[in-house]
Formats: structure tokens, C-alpha cells, sequence
């Protein structure tokens, strides 16, 4: 077994605030309360030590998707964990409900396995007025016996279903979704304020990346933003990549909803930790250029190549956002909602010893999971 480690001297940011000469002691794959004698010493001072970070909205990176064999799903979850997201839970996109079974027992394996969170399936349920990058041919009403056959395809490692509650059978879905423990959440979705709310009160937890694929915030009709922000049983994810929203629409729901109900997540696909090119996004085509992805046909913005350690850099450094808030949104607000907060999610002795190393400028330095390292520590 490798010797225990003591990170000394670095801000360590913990649930109860940050420690400005903080240490954090790694035992085998977990967070210690004491260090032995021999433990090794490793001097981090200038840096921050922050918890691993939690994405439950990802649908790929390094050039591979979570459709794909086990190989590739395993290509994408390195390549995310490279940028320190730790625990990362795969996301699909909307396809022909045979195929989803079939992949969700693929990915409820390595879910099995430790090397996946759990699944999120984000279509066929949704609105063909908001599907974004998901094929029209495809999507299909909430029948709450097709999810049910969906999330039985995932074999206990269903996490979340992304569905626009409006639809036919949206609301009974809610309800089964929720009395089997799994997340429902609202997007994708052309619902008025009114019929969000009666969602929210049916057992919707989530917003899927609230401001996009859903109708603008308007005074006279509020849309599902407003009924979403305002209701406390809602927590909302964002996508702080600087396309997606605006710095002031980001800082507005962060600021309405509270740094407790807000979850940062990326929504990559294929191109994140990869490059620009041609890409495809289930069966649609997808064309990244400078980073941002659109379908090539229509234009329709098509997911992101955001990783998770320059969502925390932005949210810092551009848009102003305490770090305390920014580690509660990138990392235990996801954590709780997944039902996995016991594990990681804080740095907190008995928990995983998920980490990351940022220098003073927020970039990252590195990567711990499980007590070994990812990316290893450049100090210099």
C-alpha cells in the first residue's frame, strides 16, 4: 500500500469554510482525520485544494460519446477526469428507445464497475419546439411505461431523466420517476409557468440547463425560468462556458436561486478535451469551430466542449463568484442530488480522497481520485 500523504499549506476550501494553511491527509483511497509518522509531506502552499469535481450532465470528450462501445464511454470519462471531474455521471441523448436499453445496460455495467456515477437519460422525452441537438424523428411523448422501460434498462444506475413535463403523460412520469428514486428534470420543455409548477409539485427536482431549449423569461408570461429559480425544491443546472449564457443571466440565477441550488455542469460532447471538427451527436451532425458546437444543419447550438476546471476558472475569475460557492456548485450540490454526498463531493475525512489542485490563478495543477493521482502535482 502506498504511504499515507499530508497535502500541507494550501486554502483548502471545506463545507465549513475555507482554511488558509489547511492540510488534507490521503490514507489508501480515503480522506484521514491524523496522519501516521511516516506519512509523506507534499508543500502546496499558494495553491487550492478543492474537492473532486461532480458532473451530472455529460455526454462525452476525447473524441468519444457515452453511445459508443465500453471503450469509448471509458476514452470520455478519462478525459474528464484529466480536468478534474471525478465523479461523472453519463448522459445520452435522444435515440430510438431500443438502442437506449441496450446502451443503458452497457453503461449501468460500468456504473457496476466504479468508473461511472449512473446514467441520465436526456430525450426522447422532450418538446419538438425545444429540442436543441436532438432529432425530431425520434422524440416521443413521457409514457410513463417507456420510462419505466428505460430506467429498468439501467438496472438501479438510472440517475436522472431529463423530460418536458407538459407532454402527454409528463406529470405521471414525474411521479413514477420520483417513486423510484430518480431524478426528474425539467427541460428541453416549451411549458408555461403554471404547468412547470404543477411538475415541481409533482416531484421534478432538477432544472435541465436552465435559460436553454426553453422559453424565454418574460413579464407578462414567466415561462418555466421564473417557476424554476423561485421554487427551493429546485436546484438548477448552468453551463458556464460563456456561450450557453450570458455572464449577467448566469450571475442572475446564481445569485436568485443561492449557491445551494445550483449545480455547474458541463453537457460536452465528443469534442471536449479533443479539438475542433466534424463530430455527430446521435444520429445528427455536429461542426465545432473555436470550441463552440452547432449542428450542421440548422445551427442549433449542439452541447458544449466545456470541461469542468474551466467552468471553476470562469466562475471565479470572469464572473465574480465566491470560491466557497463555486466548490458547492461544482461539486457537493451535485453530490447530495445524487445521492452521493456520504462519498464524495467535500474533503472530509472517511470520504473519497477526490481532489484537485488549482494554482493561485484557478488553473488546474492537479488531479487526485481515490487517493492516487491523475494528474500528477505541478508545483513548480
Amino acid at each position: 500500500m502506498a504511504p499515507s500523504k499530508v497535502l500541507a499549506g494550501a486554502r483548502v476550501v471545506l463545507p465549513t469554510g475555507t482554511a488558509t494553511d489547511g492540510r488534507v491527509i490521503v490514507d489508501g483511497t480515503r480522506i484521514a482525520g491524523t496522519a501516521p509518522r511516516d506519512a509523506e509531506i507534499i508543500d502546496v502552499r499558494g495553491h487550492w485544494l478543492v474537492p473532486g469535481f461532480v458532473d451530472m450532465h455529460n455526454h462525452g470528450g476525447g473524441g468519444a460519446s457515452f453511445h459508443g462501445t465500453a471503450e469509448e464511454v471509458l476514452t470520455a470519462v478519462r478525459t474528464h477526469r484529466l480536468h478534474g471531474t471525478t465523479t461523472l455521471v453519463a448522459s445520452t441523448v435522444t435515440a430510438d428507445l431500443d438502442f437506449l436499453s441496450r446502451q443503458a445496460g452497457l453503461l449501468s455495467e460500468l456504473a457496476e464497475q466504479g468508473d461511472i456515477a449512473g446514467v441520465h437519460f436526456e430525450g426522447p422525452f422532450i418538446s419538438p419546439c425545444r429540442k436543441g441537438a436532438h432529432s425530431e424523428a425520434l422524440l416521443r411523448d413521457p409514457d410513463p411505461a417507456e420510462v419505466r422501460k428505460l430506467i429498468d434498462a439501467a438496472r438501479g444506475r438510472a440517475k436522472m431523466v431529463t423530460l418536458a413535463t407538459e407532454l402527454p403523460g409528463g406529470i405521471e412520469s414525474v411521479r413514477l420517476l420520483a417513486e423510484h428514486g430518480v431524478i426528474a428534470a425539467i427541460g428541453h420543455t416549451d411549458a408555461t409557468y403554471e404547468q412547470t409548477a404543477a411538475a415541481i409539485d409533482a416531484g421534478a427536482t432538477v432544472a435541465t440547463h436552465l435559460f436553454n431549449a426553453m422559453p424565454q423569461l418574460g413579464h407578462r408570461a414567466p415561462g418555466p425560468v421564473a417557476a424554476l429559480l423561485e421554487d427551493e425544491r429546485i436546484t438548477v443546472e448552468l453551463i458556464d462556458d460563456g456561450t450557453h449564457l450570458h455572464p449577467a443571466s448566469l450571475r442572475l440565477a446564481f445569485r436568485h436561486a443561492g449557491a445551494g441550488r445550483v449545480a455547474f455542469i458541463t453537457d460536452a460532447m465528443d469534442a471536449a478535451g479533443f479539438g475542433d471538427g466534424r463530430y455527430v451527436l446521435g444520429p445528427l451532425e455536429v461542426e465545432v469551430s473555436e470550441g463552440v458546437a452547432r449542428l450542421v444543419e440548422g445551427g442549433s447550438i449542439a452541447g458544449s466542449t466545456l470541461t469542468l476546471d474551466r467552468a471553476f476558472q470562469r466562475a471565479v475569475t470572469v464572473d465574480g463568484l465566491p470560491v466557497e460557492d463555486v466548490v458547492a456548485a461544482i461539486s457537493a450540490n451535485p453530490a447530495r442530488l445524487l445521492g452521493l454526498y456520504d462519498r464524495v463531493g467535500s474533503l472530509e475525512p472517511g470520504k473519497d480522497a477526490d481532489l484537485v489542485l488549482l494554482d493561485a490563478g484557478f488553473r488546474l495543477k492537479g488531479v487526485m481520485r481515490r487517493g492516487a493521482w491523475v494528474v500528477d502535482p505541478q508545483l513548480g
